[in-house]
């Protein structure tokens, strides 16, 4: 009895573990909506936001995934996803499917967007911005503004969909989109800072390996390889 009762622990424990360690599914279903509507394959979205929905995604859920993503594909790409994603509605509806809308964006009126958005970025990365503007931030200025005032303030304070949320829809655009490593890898350290393990993101890739394509997840683990060597 001893004995069985030990192994029982075990087991529960290994389950435990790797549940903890798994991207559940309403995770898998925004990196299937993500890398879709990066990569502009309309109808493996189609088919992606349908099961998002099943998965327990809300409509809100949903539009605050593919207004997100208009930052890193391009308002094209953005906007078929959301036509998209009305035409997936219309087509529940007439079949009797009731989804739930889900919580509203809520946005706090902010007179200093920069310093708000500076604040974010500097949440998501875990490091202070100090000293002088470096890169494209000297170089042109007003992409920094940009960045901190309309992506980093207006964007992601619209709540609805928490910062991992959004960091996994991101990693999940930019590994489909491609040629975008440096930016990718960017964001992968940020999901690892906000508690992501290395073997979600493994997952992540190999969902984007099935459903998008082997070259984009395989581009995408050799940046993944990187950042992890060098964190350790």
């Amino acid at each position: 009895m001893i004995i069985s009762a030990f192994i029982f622990n075990e087991v529960a424990a290994a389950n435990k573990t790797f549940k903890s360690d798994s991207l559940d599914t309403k995770q898998r279903s925004i990196v299937s909506i993500s890398a879709f509507t990066a990569k502009g394959d309309l109808q493996g979205l189609k088919q992606a936001l349908n099961e998002g929905l099943i998965a327990g995604l809300t409509i809100n859920e949903v539009k605050e995934e593919l207004i997100h993503l208009s930052a890193y594909c391009g308002f094209p790409r953005s906007l078929n996803g959301i036509n998209t994603f009305n035409t997936v509605l219309t087509e529940r509806k007439s079949k009797g499917i009731a989804d739930p809308e889900g919580q509203k964006p809520s946005k706090v009126a902010d007179v200093n967007k920069y310093q708000t958005g500076k604040k974010v970025l500097e949440s998501l990365t875990g490091r202070s911005e100090t000293g002088p503007k470096t890169g494209y931030a000297a170089f042109i200025p007003a992409i920094d503004t940009l960045l901190k005032e309309h992506l980093f303030n207006d964007i992601f304070t619209r709540g609805v969909l928490d910062n991992k949320q959004r960091e996994l829809s991101t990693i999940s655009a930019l590994t489909a989109l491609g040629g975008v490593e440096s930016q990718l890898g960017g964001h992968i350290g940020i999901c690892l800072n906000l508690g992501f393990t290395e073997q979600q993101i493994r997952q992540l890739l190999s969902i984007i390996e099935i459903k998008i394509g082997k070259n984009e997840a395989a581009a995408g683990m050799q940046v993944l390889e990187r950042i992890t060597s060098t964190r350790k």
